[in-house]
C-alpha cells in the first residue's frame, strides 16, 4: 500500500489515499449541500466526493493536480461522473489544499437517478458549481426531455439551468424546439428531480409539432402552459397554409395561434397570410362531365 499525506479536511479540502490501484478522494461538504440536485456533484447530498480508478492516481505536487486514469469515477450522493481520465486541480488556501476544478476526458458521462449528460470532455468548476461538456454527440436527458448540441452543453447546478450551444435541439413530449442557443430552465419537482419550466431560444428558433411549424428569431416556450412566444420574422406553417408577422403567441395544447405586427402603427409592417383551399377531387376538371 502506498499512503499519500493527509490533507486537512474542511469545506472544499482534499483527503487522498491510494490502495490496491483504487484512488479515493474525499471532498467535504460545502454550503451548497442544502437540497438534492439530479445532475451535480456540488449539490447532491452531503459528505465526501469519492474518486476511483482502475490504474490508481498520479500526484503532481508541483502542478497541484491529481490524475486518476482507467475507468475513473467521481461519486457523491446519487450523482457521479464516469470518464477515461479525471483530473482534480487543487490550490492552497489558509494552509489547506482545496479542490477547485475537475476535468474529465474520454467517454464522459454525468449521471444521477434521473438525469444523464454525455460528451467527450467535461470541465467542472466547483467554485461556480457549473459543468461544461464539449465534443461529439453532446446530450442531456431527463425522464421527459432531451437536449442536444453541437458546440457545448452547460449545466448550472444552483440555478438548475442547462444551456445548449450550436444547432441546439430540445425534445419535450411531441414537441421539438431548435435554435442556435437553447436555455432550459428547470425547477425542483418531486424528491428534488428536475422539472422543465421554460426554454429560451436565441437565433433561428423553430418549434415543430404534429400539426404546425413555427419559425422566429427568438422564442420562449412555457412548459407549464404549453404556450410559445416567438418574435422577429415569424412564420407559422400548417400544411400548405402560412402566416407571417413580427410576433406570435402559439398555444401548442389547443393549436390556437395569434400573430401580430410590431405594434408601431406606422402601417409599414402588417400580418400576412397565405391560405390554400383544400382540393375537392370530385369537382376537379379531370372529373368534370361533358354534359352527355
Amino acid at each position: 500500500m502506498i499512503a499519500m499525506p493527509h490533507l486537512a479536511r474542511k469545506t472544499g479540502t482534499l483527503l487522498t489515499t491510494l490502495m490496491l490501484g483504487a484512488a479515493v478522494i474525499g471532498l467535504s461538504a460545502t454550503a451548497h449541500d442544502v437540497a438534492a440536485n439530479p445532475l451535480g456533484l456540488a449539490q447532491n447530498g452531503t459528505g465526501g466526493l469519492e474518486v476511483e480508478s482502475d490504474n490508481g492516481i498520479e500526484w503532481r505536487r508541483n502542478e497541484q493536480v491529481l490524475i486518476a486514469r482507467g475507468n475513473a469515477v467521481a461519486k457523491r450522493g446519487t450523482s457521479r461522473v464516469d470518464a477515461d481520465e479525471l483530473q482534480a486541480l487543487y490550490r492552497d488556501r489558509d494552509g489547506n489544499s482545496e479542490i477547485y476544478r475537475i476535468i474529465a476526458t474520454g467517454n464522459v458521462k454525468l449521471s444521477s437517478d434521473t438525469d444523464v449528460a454525455v460528451g467527450d470532455r467535461a470541465v467542472y468548476d466547483i467554485d461556480e458549481a457549473v459543468v461544461v461538456l464539449t465534443g461529439d454527440n453532446l446530450k442531456y436527458t431527463t425522464p421527459t426531455e432531451t437536449l442536444t448540441a453541437r458546440d457545448s452543453l452547460e449545466y448550472w447546478e444552483t440555478q438548475r439551468v442547462a444551456v445548449a450551444r450550436g444547432d441546439a435541439v430540445a425534445v419535450s413530449e411531441d414537441r421539438t424546439l431548435r435554435g442556435d442557443v437553447l436555455t432550459a430552465r428547470f425547477e425542483a419537482g418531486q424528491a428534488g428531480a428536475n422539472e422543465l419550466r421554460r426554454i429560451d431560444g436565441q437565433g433561428n428558433v423553430n418549434i415543430r409539432t404534429a400539426t404546425e411549424f413555427v419559425v422566429g428569431d427568438q422564442g420562449v416556450y412555457d412548459a407549464k402552459t404549453g404556450i410559445a412566444t416567438l418574435i422577429g420574422s415569424v412564420k407559422i406553417t400548417r400544411g400548405e397554409n402560412q402566416l407571417n408577422g413580427d410576433r406570435a403567441v402559439v398555444d401548442l395544447n389547443t393549436g390556437i395561434s395569434r400573430l401580430t405586427a410590431d405594434g408601431s402603427g406606422d402601417g409599414k409592417t402588417r400580418v400576412r397570410g397565405l391560405l390554400v383551399p383544400q382540393k375537392d377531387e370530385n369537382n376537379s376538371p379531370a372529373n368534370a362531365g361533358d354534359g352527355n
